[in-house]
Formats: C-alpha cells, structure tokens, sequence
C-alpha cells in the first residue's frame, strides 16, 4: 500500500531551525521521496516503509532535541501533484 504523509515539525526550542534542517536532511537520506517547503515537509512511499522511517526520525529527534510537536496528516494512495 502506497502512502502520502504531511508533516509538520516544531521543536520547543528558542533556535528552532537546527533542528528542522536536521530532521528534514535525516528524512531525505532515508530513500523516500522527500519534498520540503516551509511550511512542511512530505513524504511519499509504501506504507511500512514510512511508517518505520516516521518512528526513527520521531525517536532520534526527541533523544537529540527533546521535546518537540509533530503534526501529521496521513494519505492513502499516491497524492503527489501532477503536473
């Protein structure tokens, strides 16, 4: 199964930005198709794939950054634009 994942990143930091480019980076190097703007990030492949990758950005971040939001929209199905 195919999913398409919008996500949103806020860690509860006063410089916010390291982190960010850190989980976005971290997120491209997984193998998925990645596309990232400012105002989120997302994420597109199969199912279990994502969900695995999503988890291990999730942990990483909190024990590297601490606390932090993520918000999610999830999608089944291919929802990448066409042109």
């Amino acid at each position: 199964m195919y999913l398409s994942v919008q996500l949103s990143y806020y860690p509860l930091a006063d410089d916010f930005k390291p982190p960010i480019k850190a989980i976005v980076a971290r997120l491209e190097q997984s193998g998925l198709e990645v596309w990232a703007n400012r105002m989120s990030t997302q994420i597109f492949g199969d199912f279990d794939a994502v969900m695995s990758v999503l988890s291990d950005a999730m942990k990483w971040s909190f024990e590297t950054y601490g606390k932090a939001v993520f918000v999610a929209n999830f999608m089944e199905g291919d929802r990448r634009p066409r042109d």
